[in-house]
């Protein structure tokens, strides 16, 4: 391991540049399929972050995020808004790399109670032009069990982490419930939050779980067994992951059956298949759209949670976001935080530091634009 770790500081001295990332190593990451870059590009993070000194050389290029970005909600500390969004490392194989790199806090998953490989390959296409992305992953998932046992030997300061869960493929909805439930007892004592996915477009039937009478059905279940974990404790939060392609009366219908069953917060939005937001190419691919396009959706549904919800509602921003005017405009429209990943794949892990240096300059100037 001692002779990797020249190699180990080279790589991410060579990967963090932003420039350097664009122009050396994202050409050769799009000599693979996209799947296939994005698995190598965590086993190398999982490598590096192994590698004696890769991690404080990260820190240290990436330097840690400003104070002036730092917030405490429900009794967690963040150290910045800008948080990797769940899909990016989905069975927790390289938090300490994005820690290191900057993330303010950092989401796994989507984590199914149950192994699974998730849809057939080929299921990630790239639209480089655009800089986006269109999946039919289908939560591929090493399973709730092997994913807390990596999380059992995770402590990061101040960056909580938060599990983003969903139904295993084979779970009849009417059965949803029931997945939902059980992942959260597996992971419950390894996260800070948790997250309940019933947005994806690639899971068959998984958005129906966001009409009324099935979300609350599912929320309740979700409630009861959050009471019964945390005990006497004070229960950790969970956000309620939403589609970018409600419309506003079931955007209304939905933030009123989370604050019914006393939940904590929106994570506004997974991808799209809104075909108004396709270009020819992209209208014959199969799967959920993400990148600059979403930007607009996800600001508009930000905004609406925002006017409706009370001020110690959580509202995490995601859809779009590259760059720090597009983080910005999301905390002016009411978010507590934004998520980034489909502009990562596009600029580089150098981004979470660029935000933040970025973020902290409009603070120091004007403030945050949502008191937390």
């Amino acid at each position: 391991m001692a002779g990797d770790r020249p190699l180990a500081q080279l790589a991410v001295r060579y990967t963090f540049g932003m420039g350097l990332y664009r122009r050396a190593v994202l050409p050769c990451m799009h000599l693979l399929d996209p799947e296939s870059s994005h698995a190598l590009t965590l086993t190398l993070a999982h490598r590096i972050s192994q590698v004696p000194g890769a991690l404080p050389l990260a820190r240290a290029l990436a330097r840690a995020p400003d104070p002036a970005l730092a917030f405490t909600w429900r009794g967690l500390t963040f150290r910045s808004p800008i948080g990797l969004a769940a899909g990016a490392d989905k069975n927790a194989v390289a938090p300490r790399l994005f820690h290191a790199l900057g993330a303010g806090f950092i989401e796994i998953g989507t984590v199914t109670l149950l192994p699974q490989p998730g849809n057939p390959r080929p299921r990630v296409h790239r639209l480089t032009r655009q800089h986006a992305l269109v999946n039919r992953l289908g939560f591929p998932s090493h399973g709730a069990a092997r994913v807390a046992l990596r999380l059992s030997h995770l402590r990061l300061a101040q960056t909580p982490i938060g599990v983003n869960i969903g139904k295993n493929a084979a779970t009849p909805l009417a059965h949803a419930a029931r997945d939902y439930a059980a992942c959260l007892e597996v992971l419950y004592p390894h996260g800070d939050y948790f997250t309940v996915n019933v947005s994806s477009p690639n899971t068959e039937g998984l958005t129906t779980l966001q009409s009324r009478s099935q979300l609350a059905a599912l929320l309740a279940r979700i409630a009861r067994a959050r009471a019964i974990l945390a005990g006497p404790a004070h229960p950790k939060p969970i956000l309620v992951k939403i589609s970018p392609d409600l419309s506003l009366s079931d955007l209304d219908s939905v933030l009123d059956v989370v604050l019914e069953h006393g939940l904590d917060g929106i994570i506004a939005t997974n991808t799209s298949v809104d075909s108004a937001l396709r270009d020819a190419v992209s209208q014959k691919l199969a799967g959920g759209l993400s990148g600059p396009m979403l930007l607009p959706k996800s600001l508009a549904a930000v905004w609406r949670l925002r006017q409706r919800a009370p001020r110690d509602f959580f509202i995490v921003g995601v859809g779009g976001i590259s760059s720090d005017d597009d983080a910005w405009a999301m905390l002016q429209a009411g978010a507590n935080a934004v998520q980034l990943y489909t502009a990562l794949v596009y600029h580089g892990p150098g981004l979470f530091a660029s935000l933040n240096r970025a973020l902290a300059e409009r603070v120091r100037l004007a403030g945050m634009p949502q008191p937390i």
